[in-house]
């Protein structure tokens, strides 16, 4: 599989209609990865061992009140491996349960993957790139790094970029939600301005951005939601993976849902938030998730949300009952994301200080064999 070397822009322009062409009620991940790869591509989840800025005390301490990384990420459940050993697993693991993948996403998923000394960044996400024995499996195409808006200084912004020349790059930025209740309540440690600042740093750098929204946060009205759906569209995020809020074992989250202090989304008010959410989306935002969910061995609630395909079905059939498909509701923005001028960096100094900084941390997982 060759990557395609096609600017990001003519790619979004020239495949603007055609998951509309092919049916679809919105733009899928799977087959806009097709298009551009022109095969099957699946992400292999990799634990390079970060940490994050609200788990060290770098800006608040106890990390998100709804996280164990063990409940999002394969590769926080077993044994750290390093980075070639978790490859070649995963890849190993994604053939015997797919059939026909052609090419596989380095997917950077658990903790902040962009915190730490830029050099060792380099050093893992190239180490990633490089061709070992397991790319005679099938070719690893590109990069998914997930990270927060507050911990992308120019450093990281640049290597990124560099990376982007050669392959396919992902950023996926934490922003749940654009409201500063919403985003204490869960002890993000940042601001909405920090997502504002680093998308807009982000943006014409040859990688695509892609935005984590969660829906169903306690105190959130359904107005508040589609808010943060108008503003995802108003600053032009490349793609959008939204989440349900769920309750897994092991976090103040889980124990507020089981001491009956929080409740979770019903399912069917989900899909119809979901919907629209969808709608209000350009319709070239690729959409690479509708909702979120954990092992059943993690998981306190929803419980609905463990039936992916059946709930992904109940979204496209509103979808189908509506007469709708995402983007019927998008509203052009009166400034466009490409004409937004590029701000001063605003990273914390308590972060830039971990990441502008010759050094190594031991915990990182990135040596070969």
């Amino acid at each position: 599989m060759t990557i395609s070397k096609t600017d990001p822009s003519q790619v979004a322009n020239s495949d603007e209609l055609a998951w509309q062409q092919e049916g679809l009620y919105f733009n899928t991940f799977g087959a806009a990865l097709r298009r551009r790869f022109g095969g099957r591509v699946q992400r292999v989840s990799i634990d390079a061992g970060f940490t994050c800025p609200n788990v060290d005390g770098a800006v608040a301490k106890g990390g998100c009140n709804f996280c164990d990384n063990r409940s999002f990420s394969p590769s926080r459940r077993v044994r750290l491996k390093r980075v070639t050993e978790q490859l070649e697993s995963g890849i190993q693991t994604v053939r015997e349960r797919y059939r026909g993948v052609e090419g596989f996403l380095a997917y950077f998923q658990p903790a902040t993957n962009t915190y730490a000394p830029v050099d060792q960044l380099e050093e893992v996400y190239r180490l990633a790139l490089a061709e070992h024995d397991w790319a005679k499996q099938g070719e690893v195409v590109g990069l998914a790094v997930g990270t927060r808006p507050d911990c992308v200084p120019e450093s990281v912004l640049e290597l990124l970029e560099s990376l982007a020349k050669e392959h396919y790059v992902s950023l996926e930025y934490g922003m749940q939600t654009m409201h500063q209740p919403g985003l204490d309540w869960m002890n993000r440690a940042h601001t909405h301005d920090h997502l504002i600042n680093a998308i807009d740093r982000s943006r014409e750098r040859g990688f695509e951005c892609c935005v984590h929204i969660i829906l169903g946060i306690p105190g959130e009205t359904h107005a508040m939601m589609m808010e943060t759906a108008d503003e995802v569209a108003r600053l032009g995020f490349d793609a959008v993976k939204l989440h349900n809020l769920y309750a897994v074992e092991g976090t103040p989250l889980g124990d507020d849902v089981k001491s009956g202090k929080i409740s979770m989304m019903e399912r069917d008010t989900y899909v119809t938030t979901a919907v629209d959410f969808l709608e209000r989306m350009p319709p070239t935002t690729i959409v690479e998730r509708v909702s979120g969910d954990a092992p059943a061995s993690y998981l306190i609630e929803p419980k609905w949300c463990l039936a992916k395909s059946a709930l992904r079905l109940a979204i496209e059939n509103e979808f189908k009952r509506r007469g709708t498909r995402q983007g019927s509701n998008y509203r052009v923005p009166d400034l466009l994301p490409s004409l937004r001028p590029r701000p001063e960096d605003n990273t914390p100094e308590s972060i830039r200080n971990q990441i502008d900084v010759r050094g190594r941390l031991p915990v990182l997982k990135i040596e070969g064999r």
